[in-house]
Formats: structure tokens, sequence, C-alpha cells
């Protein structure tokens, strides 16, 4: 369904809700994520320290759909919880545009309310607008995910693909500007996974300069990312447009089963 056409043309203006960041001191606003040298460690119940991650930098351009990858235990998912704010790095430099959202791996620990349209609204509620003003944002995002049309769903009858849309739904009505997704496909068959991915593709297409950087170990997804970052044994080995790191995982690929078969 088309927003404008849902919507009318005597929709209100939508007041920003939140000021544009200030300048790096030594960069500028296009890249929406950038780390150098990002370092975190642990220390187990025996005061031993263990090093998880390594001297991790990567720099994603504003507005542009990346993806996470590596093996299982490498890091990724701790990568990207510091970049969302849930944990805090040892030591580096990290720099991730604001207002940002953090995407659980599981929607059922995201969406809570009972219909589509309470749950992507409950964010707004912090916020002084009027109920026309979150009825606007509301429809808006849903209809960048393509799921305006279940505006009215009781949330306990959707798939788990089209929670994870309704939980994207919320961050874009906040007007997050970088979208931090941890594997949202994990728990989805092959039907809810690309309509996920594509939900993704066409918020970033239909969204004033939003960022997503998308957790996966999935080499098929690659193919709808703009860019990706490799990651091992707690270190970014390589980061770069999607062919090239496809290539590249293919090669290291190959390589491993070459050593083995000799």
């Amino acid at each position: 369904m088309n927003i404008t056409a849902s919507l009318g043309t005597s929709a209100p203006h939508l007041p920003p809700l939140h000021s544009s960041p200030p300048l790096r001191p030594n960069g500028t606003e296009s890249f929406a994520i950038e780390i150098q040298n990002v370092k975190f460690s642990v220390k187990t119940k025996q005061k031993k320290l263990v090093h998880i991650l390594e001297d991790c930098s990567i720099q994603i351009p504003s507005g542009q759909f990346w993806m996470l990858l590596g093996p299982n235990g490498c890091g990724k998912s701790t990568l990207l919880k510091i970049l969302a704010g849930l944990l805090s790095p040892t030591d580096g430099f990290m720099y991730v545009k604001k207002p940002k959202s953090f995407v659980f791996q599981n929607p059922d620990h995201q969406v809570v309310m009972p219909t589509v349209e309470a749950d992507v609204a409950f964010g707004l509620g912090k916020y002084r607008f009027t109920p026309e003003q979150i009825r606007c944002r509301v429809a808006k995002a849903l209809d960048a995910v393509g799921m305006y049309e279940y505006l009215r769903r009781p949330v306990q009858t959707l798939s788990g693909g089209q929670k994870q849309r309704v939980a994207i739904a919320g961050a874009l009505a906040e007007e997050c500007k970088v979208l931090l997704l941890d594997e949202l496909t994990t728990f989805l068959d092959e039907t809810d996974q690309i309509g996920v991915i594509k939900a993704v593709k066409k918020s970033l297409a239909s969204s004033d300069d939003v960022t997503a950087l998308w957790v996966t170990h999935r080499l098929e997804e690659l193919e709808y990312a703009d860019g990706a970052v490799y990651m091992e044994d707690g270190r970014v080995i390589m980061h770069g447009d999607a062919s090239t790191i496809m290539e590249f995982i293919e090669d290291r690929k190959n390589s491993y089963i070459r050593k083995i078969n000799a």
C-alpha cells in the first residue's frame, strides 16, 4: 500500500526527534560507523584476562547495507554489542552515528505489545508527539518494511520474519540512523529469511541516510549487501565491497579444504 495515498496530502509535518550529531574532530559524517584499534577483554573467575577482540578497525559509509561475517566465536556479536553500547570496549576509538538501534536475534525479546501498531508506536511514548504524528510515523515505518497491511494484526499471529520486520519498523519510527542487526535470520525459514533481508534493503532505500550492519553466518546473504566485514579470532581480517569479501572467503575455504585433503 502506498503510504502517501493512505495518509493523504494533509499529513502533518513531522518534527525531527534528534539534532544532527557534531562532526568528529578528525573526520566527517561520510562514515556512519568508524572504529579504530578497538579491543575488548574480560576476566575469568580465576582473574585470567581473556582477549575477545584485538585491534578491530572498520569504516562503514552512511546509507549503506553492510554485513559482518566470520566463523562461530570469532567476535561478531561482541563487536556489534560494543557498537550498540551494550558493552564497553577496553581500548580504541569508536564513532557510531546517533540515534542507533540494536535489533535482537530473537524477535520475541523485542516485540512486546499486543498489536503491530502498538508495538511500533511503543518507543515514541517518550516524545511529545500528537496522536496524529505518532500514527504517521508508525505508518511510514511499517510501509518501509512492507508491513503496513498488518497494522491492526495481533503480534502473536505473525511469523518470525514478520516480527523481525516489526522490530525494524520500531527503530525506523524513532528516526534511527544506524541499525545494528544481530543474526536476524538464524531461526527463520527461507521465505522469512529473504523477506527480512529485503525489508532492510527497502527501509534503507526509503529512509534518509539510514545505515545497517547485519551480523550473519550465511554466505548467500552477501549478495544483498553493499559491503562486508570478515572476522577471525577476534580480529577484522578484511572489509570492503561484498563481491571482494565473497571471493576472499571462498578462497579461504578452498585453501582449508586443500590442506585437509593433503
